[in-house]
């Protein structure tokens, strides 16, 4: 994709907007929480990491997905969770404590964990002498971009508790309309071939998505973690960073075909976690009655 301003401005301002947000909920007790109940991080972190590149790898070769949206499954396999997630996590009365940590930890975690995951979708898709290998210096540049923004987050929440416990909502509200901006032109600029896209990677996607969700609520559940934190973990792995995996794709990798299966997703995403919500709720309601 050449460039543009969608993928050298929009972009990065809308990823550090949804990183800002992240940033305004953590404190560091989210990261020393990790000690205190390491089983659900732990659980958490390993079916984020592990299970999901795996089961986007078995569904890019099950739906034969063509090399580049198979890797930009993949790539979207491995962006952490959306904060989006703490949202839809309190709404089905989920663990948020555990969320908020997830998120926290994710997000560092990914900075290893996503090169490590990408590198080696392009080599298995693509070739080892394909064009659009990750340059470093790009790489670096994401991690600015998610840190730095975290950082001054944290640290208004810090100095500043009451601002940012005014500004936490209104920056979560904007982040998810400049998701909603970042898909948006994402599908204005690739109208024409989108029907293709979505035809060969849309299953796929709805797919990933609720395996994602199933799985992280059924295995938590069956290494008897509370339904709470089963719910806050399926919603982790389930509620994705689109706007992350979306800027990899155009602003890195320079590849519009990269970024579909993100942007697919992240329509998809918010249906069915709503849809999950209801009927996680479902039984507790009756069990009220």
């Amino acid at each position: 994709m050449e460039a543009s301003l969608l993928s050298n401005v929009l972009l990065p301002l809308a990823l550090a907007v949804v990183m800002l947000g992240l940033g305004l909920g953590l404190t560091l007790a989210d990261f020393r929480r990790v000690a205190a109940m390491p089983k659900p991080v732990f659980i958490g972190l390993a079916l984020q990491t592990l299970l999901l590149p795996a089961v986007a790898f078995l569904l890019a070769h099950a739906f034969r997905l063509p090399p580049e949206l198979a890797v930009g499954l993949m790539l979207l396999a491995a962006s952490p969770g959306g904060p989006t997630a703490n949202i839809y996590s309190h709404l089905a009365k989920g663990d948020v404590a555990l969320n908020i940590t997830l998120t926290a930890t994710n997000s560092l975690l990914c900075l290893v964990s996503l090169p490590l995951i990408l590198d080696f979708s392009l080599t298995h898709f693509l070739g080892a002498g394909n064009p659009i290998a990750p340059p470093v210096r790009k790489v670096v540049e994401v991690a600015v971009i998610i840190l730095v923004p975290v950082l001054i987050g944290m640290l208004l929440r810090q100095r500043a508790p009451a601002f940012a416990a005014r500004m936490d909502r209104p920056v979560r509200a904007f982040s998810l309309l400049v998701l909603c901006g970042v898909i948006a032109a994402a599908v204005i600029q690739e109208w024409a071939r989108l029907p293709g896209y979505f035809a060969a990677v849309g299953l796929a996607c709805l797919a990933f998505n609720l395996l994602s969700l199933g799985l992280g609520y059924t295995l938590p559940r069956a290494l008897r973690l509370p339904r709470p934190q089963a719910i806050a973990i399926a919603m982790e792995i389930g509620i994705h960073n689109g706007t992350l995996a979306i800027f990899i794709a155009l602003n890195v990798l320079s590849s519009a075909a990269l970024s579909i299966p993100a942007v697919a997703y992240s329509l998809i995403m918010f249906l069915t976690a709503g849809l999950f919500v209801w009927r996680i709720k479902a039984p507790a309601a009756d069990a009220a009655r």
